[in-house]
């Protein structure tokens, strides 16, 4: 019942941005847009503000953006957020994208930020939403060595560190590409139910472009669609698993939702 990972934010919606959050409401209980670009700051607390108890939002910085990020912008960005920090309810999604950034050097540079945004979102006390593209194990060894707690890693594939995740008390949140994935199935199969979000990753990751090749629109109404393969993977009712993981979602989160 709550999308924990969409991106409002993105051009995609433009043109019908409220008409979307509206179509979401009379579905869910609440939405999660993830800030990930310093421009996008302003107008996702004008979304949480315009929506308040509907839609929520965390801020990061993505580590694909490493290379156009000044020092001095993300500086500034970081007091911003810290200006805002009761209008947000996560730092993310931030972490390590090995798939885009190939370079040595701005892979280093990449974990420096990500260290220092684990350290942000402690100093906030916020949990932390982690992008890990090619280079989980990295991921999630920089963050136990770190010592994070409250960790929820969106779109997670890599079974082999199951274990450890599990071990950690960190979370997991799938969206669409479990209808096809079968790393992503695997991780659904052996992660606790009590450990699962639903997320949507919109606007990218619409379900008919990934079964059927055909260019859509994704929007957070397609996290039931995600709830449905988690149910039958896991060989159980669709509502325990709706109602499991948005109460997941409100107590990760501590959502203060309008109604529940």
């Amino acid at each position: 019942m709550i999308d924990v990972h969409c991106h409002l934010e993105q051009p995609d919606y433009e043109k019908d941005r409220d008409e979307v959050i509206e179509k979401c409401k009379k579905e869910l209980k609440a939405v999660i847009t993830s800030c990930t670009h310093p421009n996008d700051l302003s107008l996702t607390l004008q979304l949480v503000e315009r929506y308040k108890g509907f839609v929520f939002c965390t801020v990061g910085i993505h580590p694909e953006y490493v290379k156009e990020i000044s020092e001095r912008e993300k500086d500034e960005f970081l007091e911003r957020v810290k200006a805002n920090k009761d209008k947000i309810v996560g730092i993310g999604e931030v972490g390590l994208d090995f798939f885009w950034i190939r370079e040595e050097e701005w892979r280093a540079r990449q974990k420096e930020l990500f260290l220092e945004l684990i350290n942000f979102a402690k100093e906030l006390k916020k949990p932390l939403v982690i992008h890990a593209r090619k280079a989980s194990d990295e991921c999630v060894n920089i963050l136990e060595k770190a010592d994070a707690k409250k960790v929820l890693m969106h779109m997670f594939g890599a079974n082999h560190l199951v274990k450890r995740i599990v071990e950690n008390g960190w979370y997991v949140s799938m969206n669409a590409i479990v209808l096809r994935s079968k790393k992503h199935k695997k991780v659904v199969r052996d992660m606790p139910l009590e450990k699962i979000m639903l997320e949507t990753d919109s606007p990218w990751l619409a379900p008919k472009k990934l079964l059927e090749g055909v260019e859509a629109r994704n929007d957070p109404t397609s996290i039931r669609i995600v709830a449905e393969k988690i149910a039958e993977i896991k060989k159980l009712s669709f509502q325990e698993v709706w109602e499991k993981c948005g109460a997941n979602a409100i107590r990760f989160f501590n959502l203060q939702v309008n109604c529940i």
